[in-house]
């Protein structure tokens, strides 16, 4: 389901990592090299960064393994730039091995124990280096690691990691342990989860992939099954308007109103309406109908009175996509009109109260694949609580996705899509202000407006996350879900290459 052309938008975890490891030295690539191109690169961005005649000492703190190897190698580097380099490791050069003795040889300097006292006193001129632990850490960092974590999370310095900061678990993002906090991550040939999934992108910080020398058969051979939401998945898909065009070519969705909860699907329909759908009608309960008309002079609202005056207006086979859910309350007439919706057998979003109706219940959608479910975590924990447990946030969406047969899009700073052949994206680094009141009506209204324009589901719901976050950047402390419609079309055209 995921395109094989855009390596670099690839997001792999530990395992892949390694697989793509041992693809490239087998063609050829020594080993050594591609650990002194990794360190490299991490002094070359610390030069970009924090040039000589502007920065204090650099401490580089090196670990027990390769990571550690990386660390001599950046400190070597920097040394011969003119820096003012102290390396820290947890042993001996001499007790180093493999390619790892190898680059600590290489160090010309002396060698000091770490100390957190040191690290502590470190003031914001000074950079540290993270090079204790990389992506194969799955144990909780304890004892006097941990004390050194915090010492140099404590401090004002700048801090730039190898590869992951260490104590955040490459393939879920999770903190073992106490974690680093870094300012800068230096990662190699491709992003890991840990990379992009919370709370390890804030332990992270900026990511800067460096290419060390790996390649597309690497990538291959890795096999990764996830990648990071960007346009170029899925922006060809969109149906940009033609001379020719009239509304009905462009789509009919339904999106069904509350009678109390009234603004949720008022703000979706202009959510929908924004990323171009031809028509929207609004089916609303009768004491509602002054509310929603008045309020949307550019979609048809309908009053409907009950469950078989919906299903006559959604029934025509004209509708290109439903949503249900959005400001309904998760009572047993939501429910029906769920089932209803299901029943047509159309591409549909369903959130809200539709999602809480089918808690005990998801065999309801019955693998339609062309459904949507949008949960936030604690919608998605009263539909799947066997599955909350999962340590990793893209295994929990991917298995919901299996169960269902339908698209998962389980929301959050970091949010996931998952489809049911195991294929994820991740949407990551949302900004904060999105956590408002009527923000995921906005991002329902926004996936099904691309459903009813005919996009593929999976590549909906993707698409609608990243025009979802591209709405909300740049306003600033303030945002309210009332304010993210009106900015769809600067970020639809950031999306497809144009000028608006």
């Amino acid at each position: 389901m995921l395109p094989g052309d855009h390596p670099d938008l690839a997001v792999l975890t530990g395992a892949e990592m390694r697989a793509a490891e041992r693809a490239a030295f087998a063609r050829g690539l020594p080993s050594f090299e591609a650990m002194r191109r990794a360190g490299v690169a991490v002094a070359d961005a610390i030069m970009a960064r924090w040039p000589v005649y502007g920065s204090g000492e650099v401490h580089v703190l090196c670990g027990p393994g390769n990571n550690g190897g990386d660390g001599f190698i950046v400190a070597e580097t920097l040394r011969g730039a003119g820096y003012r380099v102290l390396a820290h490791a947890v042993r001996a050069k001499s007790n180093y091995a493999g390619d790892a003795a190898r680059a600590a040889s290489l160090w010309q300097g002396d060698v000091r124990t770490p100390d957190r006292a040191t690290f502590a006193a470190l003031d914001r001129s000074a950079i540290v280096v993270d090079a204790l632990f990389g992506i194969g850490l799955d144990r909780a960092l304890e004892g006097e690691t941990a004390a050194l974590n915090e010492a140099v999370n404590a401090s004002p310095a700048t801090v730039v990691a190898v590869d992951i900061a260490s104590g955040v678990h490459a393939d879920d993002g999770r903190a073992m342990g106490v974690a680093i906090d870094a300012d800068l991550t230096v990662t190699f040939n491709w992003r890991k989860r840990g990379h992009v999934l919370q709370p390890g992108a804030g332990k992270c910080g900026e990511t800067l992939v460096a290419d060390v020398g790996f390649g597309a058969a690497d990538l291959s051979a890795a096999n990764p099954a996830c990648w990071l939401n960007a346009p170029a998945l899925w922006s060809s898909a969109y149906p940009l308007p033609q001379p020719s065009d009239h509304k009905y070519q462009r789509g009919h969705a339904i999106i069904v109103g509350g009678g109390v909860m009234t603004g949720a699907a008022r703000l979706a329909a202009r959510a929908a309406r924004r990323v171009g759908i031809g028509l929207l009608t609004m089916a609303v309960p009768p004491e509602a109908w002054p509310i929603y008309a008045g309020d949307l002079p550019g979609a048809i609202v309908r009053p409907v009175a009950d469950l078989a005056a919906f299903a006559a207006i959604a029934g025509d086979e004209r509708i290109s996509a439903l949503l249900v859910g959005s400001g309904l309350e998760p009572d047993a007439h939501t429910g029906d009109l769920v089932r209803t919706c299901i029943a047509f057998g159309r591409p549909m979003v369903i959130d809200g109260g539709g999602l809480t109706v089918l808690a005990g219940s998801d065999a309801l959608v019955g693998g339609h694949a062309e459904i949507v479910l949008t949960p936030h975590e604690g919608e998605f924990g009263r539909l799947f609580p066997d599955l909350v447990a999962r340590a990793s946030k893209i295994e929990r969406a991917v298995q919901a996705a299996r169960r269902t047969g339908c698209i998962i899009v389980l929301k959050g700073s970091d949010t996931v899509i998952a489809a049911p052949d195991g294929g994820t994206i991740i949407s990551g680094c949302a900004p904060p202000t999105l956590a408002t009141a009527g923000s995921g009506d906005v991002l329902a209204g926004i996936i099904t407006g691309l459903l009813g324009l005919h996009l593929p589901p999976f590549l909906a719901a993707s698409m609608g996350v990243w025009l979802h976050v591209r709405a909300a950047e740049g306003f600033g402390i303030g945002l309210i879900a009332e304010d993210l419609p009106d900015r769809l079309p600067a970020a639809l055209a950031k999306a497809l290459g144009r000028k608006g």
